[in-house]
């Protein structure tokens, strides 16, 4: 085959789609040598197609990567495994003036005349890489800050705090009292905003969760007052972060007992792909029933505005399909799909 001939391929109008293709295009033979290269990996890797047609692919790939980019070519010729994803592998290439440039590669096999040939789609994401680290260092720079924060609120806030208990013991003082009811609000705020900046989006590693477990669990450590729960049916076990999925339970049960008041029933009950939090309190109008899940929405003015947020990211993170609609008993019904049964 002649060097720069494009293998199987001798028609002109497919030619001038890959000439003229934005991502990088390569071809080797089973030995490694390049046989084709698109005008598009100049400007990727910085080498005129000429300059790399009959050289080894080994001229982009750098150094400390060489050894097992030839072991993997050579167990797949004589094996047939991949292990690799051909559909798309982030690698560095070597670039003409030596740095390495961050690469999505997608490789297809062919033949032609009894020869076995390998293309690559290259696709320069250094952008996105850079874009990913720069969301990186913001994350890690918000962390900072709301640990700062929390730590320079909570100093004034316990001695506010310790005050105020002080002035109760002595007085029934009715504003004392919605004073301590304002700090309150102000320490669960601070919880809220803590949670949304480090957990709400991730979780942890996850685990076989018994979900009635998990339930009752939150349920004793959330401030219910006298309300209910009822659990309707076995909920199973589920595959979760037990730790995010308490914190997602009890913001839900707080929300009913805030709205619904601490004689409100809350009922939990399994639905086909997952389960049901519901309750026999006001109910959320439809109208609203995407904006509960925002930042800082809230209809009581002693609300933060934060609990369903922290609830829909929650979800999110597992991957899970969080919708409200109207319980049996005109309340408030949180359903979560999506789901999958531990061991699935």
């Amino acid at each position: 085959m002649e060097p720069g001939t494009l293998p199987g391929d001798n028609d002109e109008f497919y030619r001038t789609l890959v000439e003229h293709a934005a991502e990088g295009m390569l071809t080797i033979d089973a030995e490694s040598r390049i046989v084709y290269a698109n005008p598009a990996v100049e400007g990727i890797l910085g080498y005129e197609p000429e300059e790399l047609v009959g050289s080894s692919k080994m001229k982009i790939i750098p150094e400390r990567l060489r050894p097992v980019h030839a072991e993997a070519l050579e167990a797949y010729v004589q094996t047939g495994d991949r292990n690799i994803d051909w559909d798309g592998i982030e690698l560095p290439a070597l670039h003409k003036d030596g740095h390495e440039v961050p690469t999505l590669i997608s490789l297809r096999e062919h033949e032609h005349d009894g020869e076995q040939f390998f293309t690559g789609i290259i696709r320069d994401i250094s952008e996105r890489r850079r874009r990913e680290d720069q969301l990186h260092d913001q994350k890690e720079r918000l962390d900072q800050f709301a640990d700062l924060l929390a730590h320079d609120i909570r100093n004034p806030l316990s001695v506010a705090r310790g005050y105020t208990e002080l002035v109760q013991a002595e007085h029934d003082v009715p504003e004392v009292d919605r004073v301590a009811e304002a700090l309150d609000q102000i320490d669960t705020l601070v919880d809220d905003v803590l949670t949304l900046s480090k957990d709400g989006q991730s979780i942890g590693a996850t685990e076989t969760v018994d979900v009635e477990d998990c339930v009752r669990d939150s349920w004793r450590n959330t401030d219910t007052g006298d309300a209910t729960l009822v659990v309707e049916s076995d909920l199973g076990t589920v595959e979760a972060d037990r730790s995010r999925l308490h914190d997602l339970l009890g913001n839900v049960f707080r929300n009913a007992v805030e709205h619904g008041g601490s004689g409100v029933t809350v009922r939990v009950g399994t639905l086909p792909g997952g389960f049901y939090i519901a309750d026999d309190g006001p109910g959320i109008p439809e109208s609203a029933r995407t904006e509960v899940f925002e930042h800082g929405y809230s209809s009581r003015e002693d609300g933060t505005g934060y609990g369903l947020s922290i609830v829909d990211q929650i979800a999110e993170a597992h991957g899970w399909d969080l919708s409200i609609t109207e319980s049996e008993a005109g309340g408030a019904q949180f359903e979560i799909l999506g789901v999958k049964p531990a061991g699935d």
